[in-house]
Order: C-alpha cells, then structure tokens, then sequence
C-alpha cells in the first residue's frame, strides 16, 4: 500500500502545480469551513465551552476519516487505477504550492511596479493584520512570513501525513488545520472552545515544521553558519511552537528580520523579532522566499521517496 501511497503523493503535486485550487472546483476546506462555522454557532456559548470545542473537533475528525476512507476503499475496491486517481485528486486539495507561489506572485508583481495600494490589497487578501498604509518593507515582511510559515502548514505537512496514512489521514491534518484557523484563536471568544484545535494542530505540525526548516536550510549550513540549535532559538521567538521554524530558516538564509509590530483591527501587536538584519526587506526577498519553499518541497518529496522504498526493500526481505 505504501508504494500506491508514494504514486498518489507524486501524482498530487503534479496535479497542484497545473491546476492549483480553481475556484469552480469543489474543495474539502471549504466544507470543513462550513461545518466549523455551523458547530461553532450551535455550541460555544454556556458552560464547558473546552467540552464543547472537544466534541466539535472529534466530530469533524470522524465525518472526515469515515467519508475519506469509504471513497477510498470504493475506488480501490472498483480498480486499482481509479483507486489511484482518486487518491491523488484527494490529496492535491490538502497542498498549496502553487497557491503559496501565486499568492507571494500577486503582492510582488504590484510592489515592483511601484504600486503600493494594490500591494497592500493583495497581501490582505493572504494575511490577517491591518495591510493599510504599509510602507514596502513591511509588505514584503508580511509575504515572507506567510510563505515562510505555511510551507510546512500548506504543504509539507500533508504531505508528511499522505505518506503515512494515504488520502484520508492528509484530509484529517487538513481538518485540524481548518479547526485551528478558525477557533484557535486565544482571544475570549475561543481561548477555552478553540483549546483542543489549537493543541492538537500543534502536536501534528512538531515534525513537519522542524523537518521541513531544516531542509530549508540544509544545503546552506556551513556557508551561512546556520545550525539546528540557532533555528530553536529564533524560532522560540515566534508565539507559535511550531509557525516559528520556517521563519527562522528563511530569516537565517536571507539575511533578513521578521516579526516586529502588527495591527489586527486597530489594536497592535508585538511579537519578537527573529533573525538579524543584515539587509533591508526588498521585494526580491518574496521571490527568493518562494524559491526556498520549493526547494524545501523537492526535498521533503526525495526523503519521503526514499524511505517508502527502503521500507518496501525491506518488506520484502522480511516476508
């Protein structure tokens, strides 16, 4: 199984870097919205809000697993190349390479026409921090962060769990994810309904996102001085145990300074700063954070390659 596995995996980032996410195409993220949205009305008010949060989570984990799992047998159980075909399809909505490019693509193209109000509009459209009146530096500081951060959250990580558990299980890490974006919040409203997303994304992003900051930064050790042990420092700096790691590794491999002041709605926000500022934020440093990200990609492809063949050689010799 774990080499159908491995074909679905390719054939998935095949399928996102021609197609990506097209809008007229049925997504699972957008029904996992729609489910959260509609628990999240129905339960967090009252009493044991965690409780509740709790329920909700488990709920959508297992429509998710019991949905994703009979699709799957079926097609399988029709034939094996539909099985495949499913699979892949299945596990291309969970990534977002593409979507990551175009989207650091979108703020960059205005940004070096010189157009900032169209910047500005577009990194609003991937961020969730007030984008109004941004000078350039804190524009491009905004699109590094995100597809620094959501390599591993937006693609690596899925594909860490398809490799396990095929299709359904990356649909789960999709799921959590999905719980974590919208109640995982620390505010008053989803500090206790939003505590069991919030946990649990953290717990299956720990590898993922360490894995994935230190294949980004893997090829440049000796040349940039970057060690494991600096990573962990810098990306202790960030609120996020695990959002910290990309940031860190591009940070170290750019030579450049994330975190520093937001504002969500009016209302600032500080957070640590993580990496030195050895030059000033330019727009080319969104296209070099998105090469970074595809690199990380490939790599992270090639090792999940190469151990599921050494454990099917190995199978093999076992039987």
């Amino acid at each position: 199984m774990i080499a159908l596995h491995l074909l679905s995996i390719v054939l998935a980032l095949i399928i996102d870097q021609l197609i990506g996410d097209p809008r007229w195409l049925p997504h699972p993220v957008k029904g996992f919205g729609k489910m959260i949205s509609r628990l999240d009305r129905a339960l967090n008010r009252g009493n044991y809000k965690k409780l509740k949060g709790l329920f909700m989570l488990f709920l959508i984990l297992a429509i998710t697993l019991a949905l994703s799992f009979f699709l799957i047998f079926f097609a399988y159980s029709v034939h094996m190349i539909l099985g495949v075909c499913l699979e892949s399809i299945l596990i291309s909505t969970t990534i977002a390479a593409r979507g990551l490019k175009e989207a650091g693509r979108s703020v960059y193209d205005p940004l070096v026409r010189g157009d900032l109000e169209e910047a500005r509009t577009k990194l609003s459209w991937i961020v969730g921090r007030d984008t109004q009146g941004l000078p350039s530096q804190e524009i491009v500081r905004g699109v590094v962060e995100t597809v620094a951060e959501n390599t591993s959250d937006g693609v690596t990580a899925p594909l860490f769990f398809a490799f396990i558990g095929g299709a359904p299980l990356a649909l789960l890490y999709r799921a959590v994810n999905t719980c974590d974006s919208m109640v995982g919040y620390k505010n008053d409203r989803y500090k206790d309904f939003g505590w069991a997303s919030a946990r649990l994304d953290d717990v299956l992003n720990y590898i993922p996102a360490r894995l994935t900051a230190f294949l980004m930064v893997f090829h440049a050790m000796m040349k940039k001085r970057l060690t494991f042990a600096w990573l962990k420092e810098e990306a202790r700096h960030h609120p996020s145990p695990n959002s910290g790691w990309g940031e860190a590794a591009v940070a170290g491999l750019l030579g450049i300074r994330l975190g520093g002041t937001n504002y969500y709605n009016g209302l600032v926000s500080y957070r640590p700063f993580i990496g030195r500022a050895q030059y000033s934020l330019k727009p080319i440093h969104i296209e070099k954070t998105i090469v970074i990200m595809q690199q990380a990609v490939t790599w992270f492809t090639i090792i999940l390659l190469a151990a599921g063949g050494i454990y099917i050689v190995a199978a093999q010799s076992w039987s």
